[in-house]
């Protein structure tokens, strides 16, 4: 089993949630793979900077200085803080963004209602899976960033939510594959000001329920649309939630049809 872990969201921000998430990783067994996205930090740098920063449906806009400052962070000092606290454990983690051996190639998408800027899209045959699977054999546990390249010498920030999904489908060509988005909730929540009520297993059906009902909503609305294009391309298991060892967070991802989403 491949373990894949997408950190993001607030737990990038906050030290303690960050050490407790990467613990639980350093003590998964078998093959595990971290990817990062930058959390808050490159908006602060951007603030420092008097750069102005811009999203639109939870994505971030990323214009030519807004690129070289998440290439800073992401790449730079996220990753590196990652991988520096993975080998104070003895994990032999490899920090890597898209370029680092030609590891994810992105194209730039033709943007018809809202031009992202410097953003790339994934294909199926983005990821460099020879250079992956020879990482893995040697041992080594790739933590990787979201920015990536478009073969052409350009650098693009790529949804990192979509660079997992990416990973795990062109991973189980060989193997059994887990996906694990982690962020600061325990789960899809019903209520977002009730912690406690995430919604402990859910089918694509009530996504898109809770989704017209704008329950869910903004980049969580992205994440799972990934994460349901994972689960049915035939990722073993996918989830979303906290990652804690020996705690069971998280809501579980389905194909099955069931009425699951009561709170509890």
């Amino acid at each position: 089993m491949i373990h894949l872990i997408k950190i993001g969201g607030n737990i990038i921000d906050n030290v303690d949630m960050l050490k407790d998430s990467l613990t639980a990783f350093h003590h998964l067994e078998g093959g595990k793979i971290l990817i990062h996205g930058g959390g808050k930090i490159s908006g602060k740098v951007s603030e420092i900077l008097g750069v102005s920063s811009y999203f639109f449906n939870g994505r971030r806009i990323t214009d030519d200085i807004t690129l070289d400052i998440v290439t800073m962070t992401y790449a730079g000092l996220i990753n590196k803080k990652i991988v520096c606290f993975l080998q104070s454990l003895g994990c032999p983690a490899l920090g890597l963004s898209g370029a680092d051996g030609n590891f994810i190639k992105t194209f730039r998408p033709s943007f018809k209602e809202r031009n992202y800027g410097n953003v790339g899209n994934l294909r199926k045959k983005s990821l460099n899976l020879p250079f992956l699977n020879f990482l893995l054999e040697k041992g080594f546990i790739p933590v990787m960033c979201s920015i990536t390249h478009d073969g052409n010498g350009g650098l693009l920030n790529t949804n990192a939510d979509n660079i997992a999904a990416n990973v795990a489908e062109s991973l189980i060509q060989h193997h059994k594959v887990s996906l694990h988005y982690v962020f600061e909730k325990k789960g899809v929540l019903l209520d977002l000001k009730n912690d406690n009520s995430f919604i402990h297993k859910m089918d694509e059906k009530t996504f898109q329920e809770l989704k017209k009902k704008k329950v869910i909503a903004d980049g969580m609305i992205t994440k799972l649309e990934s994460a349901f294009l994972a689960l049915k391309a035939g990722v073993t298991l996918v989830k979303i939630g906290l990652f804690i060892e020996k705690k069971k967070y998280g809501t579980i991802l389905t194909l099955t049809k069931r009425k699951i989403w009561q709170k509890k």
